[in-house]
């Protein structure tokens, strides 16, 4: 079962990734330039381009699932706006940001509306500032 989730624990950490990929490459990452600087072989030079290589492959993965991820909330939270929102706000959806509506999905339906008006009418873009209104939070433990 999981625990309960709030803006201090929401935060999600992939342990194959942050705590076995990532180490695992940046020491060899790191390893490689020491051994460019002091061995000064072809031998480290190759193994540097391909400890940058492969780190650089390890970040972008990462970075695109985060990119899709952040595609599927928006969608998700404009097809839930449509069923929540009153019909005013309704016509206002496509003025959600991104970082808005990431930071407005963790709110109930019960106070989406109201918290989606404010954020609209103080133009509030801050995903934390948005993230610490949520009186009712709604747990996603479905994140990449």
């Amino acid at each position: 079962m999981e625990k309960t989730q709030n803006f201090q624990n929401h935060a999600r950490l992939m342990p194959l990734f942050h705590q076995v990929t990532a180490p695992i490459l940046g020491i060899n990452l790191i390893w490689s330039i020491y051994e460019v600087v002091h061995v000064h072989s072809l031998n480290s030079v190759d193994m540097l381009l391909l400890a940058i290589g492969l780190f650089t492959l390890a970040i972008s993965a990462r970075l695109m699932v985060l990119s899709v991820q952040d595609r599927v909330i928006r969608l998700e939270m404009r097809l839930r706006m449509q069923q929540v929102l009153p019909p005013d706000l309704r016509t206002r959806i496509a003025e959600f940001t991104v970082p808005q509506l990431i930071a407005l999905r963790f709110a109930g339906d019960d106070e989406l509306p109201e918290l989606s008006r404010r954020v609209l009418d103080q133009n509030l873009s801050d995903g934390k500032a948005i993230k610490k209104m949520v009186r009712n939070w709604q747990a996603d433990f479905l994140r990449a």
